[in-house]
């Protein structure tokens, strides 16, 4: 069986286990994109025009909830409105990383409520696998999915190396909850005991530090196209903030709009060329 990245996002839907997964491979075929944009603002007014406007767009958001200097519950009824309306899927980049038992109530309870609106978040791996068990025993039943942090993108991460392989050991564990990774590369081969069994498995790859232009920021993020991280790394899902919300605090929200296009254009045929091979 081909690894998962040889398969188009249809088939690779048709036979994934998790509900989380199946949809958003769905919605990545359906609206032909791939793309997913980190809506990292602080201004609720902010925060629901980029998402308005980059929508129609992309296949995933992902949210920083705590980071809205303004926020109250009806926030999350916009962000599912919007959800619905143009058909994308939440990620609430959490990053959990406690025992089981607090970030099952960090993930349920608290003034966000994280996992009765987010389709899918992610964890680091660093606890062990009672993590995973932790968010499980809330996320499974509301049909959520959660990435691991195999890797990051940020200059002198330490998530390498023994770390990664740990990482995909855990999600191994418990495919049915794990989707995925936060990681630059494919994760099957890793630790596989033969290279026959990685068809038997299909963890999303989801991107971050993608950009078109810049290669880099003064705080240690390092950047890399489309085509490198699709086309040459076969990765799934190509994450961008910066480079389509811009820098500045004062949002154009016609530029935003016309860089969301730009990337899903770029994405989608790093995707082709990548079937394509």
């Amino acid at each position: 069986m081909s690894s998962p990245h040889l398969r188009s996002y249809e088939d690779r839907a048709q036979k994934h286990n998790n509900p989380a997964a199946r949809a958003l491979l769905y919605l990545m075929a359906k609206k032909k994109t791939n793309l997913s944009v980190s809506v990292d603002v602080t201004r609720k007014k902010d925060f629901l025009a980029i998402i308005d406007a980059v929508g129609p767009y992309v296949c995933l958001i992902k949210t920083h909830i705590d980071i809205l200097e303004d926020y109250d519950p009806s926030i999350i009824e916009d962000l599912q409105a919007l959800s619905n309306e143009h058909e994308f899927l939440i990620f609430e980049d959490r990053k959990f990383a406690d025992i089981g038992n607090t970030v099952a109530l960090q993930y349920s309870s608290g003034v966000y409520k994280i996992a009765s609106w987010a389709h899918i978040t992610n964890a680091h791996a660093v606890p062990g696998p009672s993590i995973i068990a932790g968010l499980a025993s809330v996320g499974l039943p509301l049909e959520r999915g959660l990435i691991l942090l195999a890797e990051m993108s940020s200059k002198g991460a330490l998530a390498t190396g023994a770390y990664t392989e740990d990482a995909v050991r855990m999600a191994r564990a418990r495919r049915d909850f794990v989707v995925g990774f936060i990681a630059q590369h494919r994760m099957e081969t890793i630790g596989a005991r033969d290279t026959d069994s990685v068809g038997d498995e299909d963890f999303l790859i989801l991107s971050p530090g993608v950009g078109l232009d810049a290669k880099g920021d003064a705080m240690g993020q390092q950047y890399r196209t489309p085509a490198e991280v699709v086309t040459d790394c076969g990765c799934d899902v190509i994450i961008v903030g910066r480079g389509i919300i811009g820098t500045g605090r004062d949002i154009d929200v016609g530029e935003v709009q016309r860089q969301a296009q730009r990337y899903q254009v770029a994405g989608w045929e790093a995707y082709e060329r990548r079937l394509s091979r």
